[in-house]
């Protein structure tokens, strides 16, 4: 852990804000890691006067590198993806050590990180508009995109530097500064970030602030955050309560908001799907990350044909799951972020069996030597009925609800029948079963796959979902367009003022 800290620039007490400089004189805040409960370092928070600076320097910031040429500042994010590549096994091993997913799967969120680096400085040389016909003549008319100003990104702890990447990479080749407000339960992994952009930003010689952060309290530092008047856009990931309050106060002013809120995401398992290839996908997208992951596969809808089959096969899957220390390479599941967690997810199973709920397997708190912090359980399958409050809400830990099914159209009417709309899948190997499931009247998420289950989203594309997911999209695809402003021009290159619909008005 020492090396790690070292390497990244983690000190035993940091400060909690940056807009070029560091500064923060609010409360402590202590980083635990949930491998063991210890103590990784702390961070002094910074307070509401301090955030109102760092907002200031960035859209200082802001104002110089909206006139920057595009294809210069995709150079700036072309070698923060070298840089994250340098510190790739550093940072992962903190987003593991802080965050407590396994080792690969930390990695793996800085190679996300990396790739959506790469994905932004091709994309800024392709900041394109369109050309229009204009119905007056000796006229052109075309459109083109401005940057946007400074752009709030607050992130959640289960992705506690990808989420950063998606927004602040794209951002910053579209013109705009970030304001990056993180998880108190993952700060040290944001001020790593935050210092590896600070000395990009200044060996090619733009303005750190570009990059800023804000560590503190919701009720303080996140309220001043989306009341603010220059941040027209926030970009927030996290629950549904939280989504709710964002969208009310930036809406309240007329701001723009990316809201990537809760998911309940189902995987419908057919009689002519591959039943092994569902089993991988299925134990993947319910206990990878401990099921902490928006896209983690809450709901299985399986056809009674084949129930007793799939539900052996997860049974005898979910028996070997390797659960312990996620720095170990033998390990699959880590511990849940905090002993709240936990408790949230004892609290679900308790509801599920009052409700008729039948548990098959898991659900237990893990203790002793090995499980040391009280953070570890063991992954729960469960009989359940779609209509059941504790499955119509997200729980964000490893359950997994097994609903039985008769035709297609129930099963995705049950698949459709939460107030979540992020990620979904099928399995079949029926092309008239996938294609129905990819028309309107079939998934109703923003995501929807097709023999791959519902995590593990690639960055080419736009990532977000419907209903009280939000209908935010972030990383690829045209999401760039979120952080820029559209503009329509016309040019009158004749000597004549002709009105547009034909109108007359004098002679």
């Amino acid at each position: 852990m020492t090396d790690v800290l070292k390497t990244l620039g983690i000190e035993s007490n940091n400060l909690g804000g940056f807009c070029g400089e560091w500064i923060g004189s609010g409360d402590k805040l202590e980083s635990a890691s949930p491998i063991d409960g210890a103590t990784i370092a702390n961070v002094t928070q910074i307070t509401v006067e301090e955030y109102d600076r760092i907002a200031a320097r960035a859209h200082e910031a802001y104002r110089t590198w909206r006139t920057t040429p595009a294809p210069h500042r995709g150079e700036l994010v072309r070698q923060l993806g070298n840089a994250l590549r340098e510190k790739k096994a550093a940072l992962g091993a903190l987003v593991t050590m802080e965050m407590g997913k396994i080792r690969p799967e930390g990695e793996g969120e800085v190679q996300e990180m990396i790739d959506i680096c790469d994905f932004a400085v091709g994309l800024s040389r392709q900041l394109y508009g369109l050309t229009m016909h204009s119905e007056r003549p000796g006229h052109r008319m075309y459109e083109q995109w401005h940057p946007l100003g400074s752009i709030g990104v607050i992130s959640a702890f289960n992705f506690p530097v990808a989420v950063w990447a998606w927004n602040s990479a794209l951002a910053n080749v579209c013109g705009d500064a970030t304001i990056w407000k993180p998880s108190s339960s993952t700060p040290l992994t944001a001020i790593a970030c935050t210092k590896i952009a600070e000395q990009v930003c200044k060996d090619v010689g733009a303005d750190p602030a570009l990059f800023s952060l804000v560590i503190g309290k919701g009720s303080s530092v996140g309220e001043a955050l989306i009341n603010d008047r220059r941040i027209p856009l926030i970009s927030a990931t996290g629950s549904c309560r939280m989504g709710y309050r964002v969208g009310e106060v930036v809406g309240k002013r007329l701001g723009r908001a990316i809201l990537e809120l809760g998911g309940n995401n189902a995987i419908i398992v057919t009689p002519e799907a591959d039943i092994d290839m569902a089993v991988r996908a299925i134990v993947f997208g319910a206990v990878g990350t401990a099921g902490q992951r928006c896209t983690s596969t809450r709901r299985v809808i399986i056809h009674e044909s084949i129930r007793g089959e799939l539900t052996d096969k997860l049974l005898a899957a979910y028996k070997q799951v390797p659960i312990g220390n996620p720095l170990e390479p033998s390990t699959l599941m880590g511990p849940l972020i905090n002993q709240g967690a936990v408790d949230d997810m004892m609290n679900a199973i308790a509801k599920l069996k009052e409700a008729g709920g039948e548990v098959l397997y898991g659900g237990e708190r893990l203790s002793g030597d090995a499980y040391p912090g009280g953070c570890y359980v063991t992954p729960c399958i469960a009989n359940a009925k779609n209509e059941y409050q504790i499955v119509q809400d997200e729980t964000l830990a490893p359950i997994l609800y097994l609903i039985p099914y008769a035709t297609l159209d129930e099963a995705i009417e049950l698949h459709n029948g939460v107030p979540q709309g992020l990620s979904s899948a099928v399995f079949t190997k029926n092309l008239l079963e996938a294609e129905k499931f990819l028309t309107a009247a079939g998934s109703d998420c923003g995501i929807a796959n097709v023999n791959i289950g519902t995590s593990g989203a690639e960055i080419g594309g736009a990532f977000g979902g419907e209903k009280e997911t939000g209908g935010g999209r972030e990383s690829g695809s045209d999401a760039w367009k979120a952080y820029m402003r559209r503009q329509t021009n016309t040019i009158n290159y004749s000597t004549e003022l002709p009105l547009a619909q034909g109108i007359k008005f004098g002679d």
